[in-house]
């Protein structure tokens, strides 16, 4: 199950939705010191949602089906476009996500803190851990809404389904789709030049 391990604490120290490049958050570089600080166990990863330090485990199930999407991503995108597992922060209030994995633009750099920007961000997925859904479906789905993330793809070995988030505008991703592992997902709408295939995604 996921751990929150830190109080929510002011959000208004440090919107990311107001934010420039070059721009400090000092709230959520103060909470990933923190982070850095703990003893995370090994085969789990933490991140910052809505200003609390989450903790999730990492399974060899949850990793098989990351790898899986990523082997399909790496056929059409250079391997430095594609990242898993380092801080992004996104809109909203201290919203440091590490995602399972991302697409960037082609041509993205990292800022002056060394992070990548979630300006440069198409494609996210996120694989659904115990305890992980609340924060996949809720916060993380509304803060890639608003940096207009074109598509979001939460993989859930659980009920054996893929959902597909596209079409952000205003805060909200206008089309939602439910695939059955095994179905074929078209990525090309959004603009990502994929079809995901996910006959061998691993369930439970």
């Amino acid at each position: 199950m996921a751990v929150e391990l830190v109080d929510r604490t002011d959000m208004a120290d440090c919107d990311a939705s107001t934010s420039g490049r070059h721009a400090p958050v000092s709230g959520l570089d103060e909470l990933f010191q923190a982070m850095e600080r703990m003893q995370i166990p090994e085969g789990y990863k933490a991140e910052i949602v809505e200003g609390a330090i989450v903790v999730s485990p990492q399974r060899d199930s949850h990793w098989d089906l990351i790898a899986a999407v990523y082997d399909q991503l790496r056929v059409r995108y250079a391997r430095k476009q594609i990242k898993s597992g380092v801080r992004i922060d996104f809109p909203g209030g201290l919203n440091g996500f590490c995602p399972d994995l991302v697409v960037l633009r082609q041509g993205a750099e990292k800022n002056d803190k060394g992070l990548w920007e979630h300006q440069d961000v198409e494609y996210v997925s996120e694989v659904i851990s115990r305890g992980t859904d609340r924060n996949d479906y809720g916060p993380k789905k509304k803060a890639y809404a608003v940096a207009e993330v074109a598509a979001y793809l939460i993989a859930d070995p659980y009920t054996g389904e893929c959902h597909l988030h596209t079409r952000p505008k205003d805060g909200t991703f206008w089309t939602a789709q439910t695939f059955a592992f095994g179905e074929r997902i078209d990525l090309k709408e959004a603009g990502i030049d994929v079809v995901l295939e996910t006959g061998d995604f691993p369930r439970g």
